[in-house]
């Protein structure tokens, strides 16, 4: 049958019941509209998250753990071999956190094709001292030129610049929890004990927030050459080198092979982050689930006006059969209903999730946690639209089958002799 006949008869169809026509494109807007808004909110909160921790984690960290010896005396003595050996309350034996031959090591993880960039990290326990008080803490000794290159350090320092603690001799950028407690201004001076009980005077250049009040509590940053001063150690003393990779996935492999290679511990980074990676697919899973039961609440929707169309246009139907119309020729008016439906449904409904996802991305987020982040987070990642887009066609299809199947099978000489 011509396909002009048959598109001018499904809008007339459309057209006579516009108000259940509308109603059902309505329900597509509505649920399109949704689904893009909760995918865009909840994975520009997941990308928020992951920059909080993921950007400032290494994809493979080369360390040494302290942990006792799996070689235990017992075990190498000829009078034992062969036998089971159960040790209780084993210590730690003679370890060094220090990585040995660091500087070898970090020229050999650079000439990596799969390496992105390398950080060398000191990380030292201290006590901040506040009067008559001890406070304990942390500072990270870091390549800052680096630290800003790989993992955006300048990103996490709200006040000051992240270069300073290089540029300033025997500086420091304390987290902003741990400056509150020592109501410590830029510019003033810190006093920090080391574990070996010697006392150094700091410079505070900088705040830094890493997102985690907890952290900002005891952590801050200075230069490798000032925390290797602090601890009286040799330009060498590394405690822990730092990977990026072009390929975050081939962490795991990468951190294998180092291991092996080079003979100390090495973590990667899922590994590392295997909860919080966990609670980011749970919130997307979510995300597209909710969206997806709203495309079929739609769907059951637009089936239900289709059917109660097939029953009031029987004659209709009859007559168009009557006259030649074959069933496949009505199977496909209907289809065309409801595909029409949900593309204009669809269409509307990808605006309007655009405008809402607009809109939330413009309302005000002030916390003091994350004086970086100043509206809430939402991701316009073009697939959501597509996916948005297909499903609005593919549940509309699904919507129109069953009714159209029905309307083609209708009988017209039992209707008209119903008549």
């Amino acid at each position: 049958m011509n396909s002009k006949l048959i598109f001018g008869i499904a809008k007339s169809l459309l057209l006579a019941r516009w108000r259940q026509t509308l109603v059902a494109a309505v329900g597509v807007t509505f649920s399109i509209a949704m689904f893009i808004t909760l995918l865009g909110f909840m994975n520009g909160l997941n990308d928020l998250l992951d920059g909080l921790i993921l950007n400032r984690t290494p994809h493979v960290r080369l360390y040494n753990e302290i942990k006792p010896s799996e070689n235990q005396p017992v075990n190498t003595h000829s009078d034992f071999r062969g036998s089971y050996n159960f040790i209780s309350s084993v210590k730690s034996g003679v370890s060094r956190q220090e990585i040995y031959n660091s500087g070898p090591i970090i020229q050999a993880v650079k000439q990596d094709e799969r390496v992105l960039g390398v950080a060398p990290k000191l990380n030292t326990q201290v006590f901040y001292n506040e009067g008559t008080i001890d406070i304990s803490g942390t500072i990270s000794g870091i390549d800052v030129e680096e630290e800003i290159r790989l993992f955006n350090f300048q990103d996490y320092v709200t006040t000051g610049r992240a270069i300073d603690v290089k540029n300033v001799a025997n500086s420091i950028i304390l987290g902003k929890g741990l400056a509150d407690i020592l109501v410590a201004d830029i510019g003033d001076v810190v006093q920090v004990t080391t574990p070996q009980g010697e006392r150094f005077s700091l410079k505070v250049v900088g705040y830094f927030q890493s997102g985690i009040q907890e952290i900002d509590k005891v952590q801050s940053y200075a230069s490798i050459n000032t925390t290797q001063k602090l601890l009286g150690k040799p330009a060498s003393y590394i405690t822990d080198v730092q990977v990026k990779l072009h390929d975050l996935e081939m962490a795991p492999t990468v951190a294998a092979a180092y291991a092996t290679k080079f003979e100390v511990d090495a973590e990667d980074i899922q590994t590392a982050n295997a909860q919080f990676e966990t609670g980011s697919n749970i919130r997307s899973l979510i995300s597209y689930a909710v969206g997806l039961v709203l495309l079929v609440v739609a769907g059951f929707g637009i089936f239900n006006i289709l059917n109660m169309m097939i029953f009031e246009k029987m004659d209709s139907i009859a007559i168009l059969k009557a006259t030649g119309f074959s069933g496949s020729d009505v199977n496909r008016i209907f289809l065309l209903i409801s595909l029409s439906i949900g593309f204009f449904g669809g269409v509307v409904g990808l605006v309007f999730g655009f405008i809402f996802s607009v809109i939330i991305d413009n309302i005000p987020f002030n916390t003091a946690a994350l004086p970086t982040i100043k509206t809430y987070p939402v991701n316009f990642d073009p697939l959501f639209y597509i996916i948005g887009g297909t499903f609005s066609m593919i549940t509309t299809y699904f919507a129109g089958f069953f009714p159209a199947r029905k309307a083609s099978k209708v009988d017209p000489v039992e209707i008209i002799r119903g008549k």
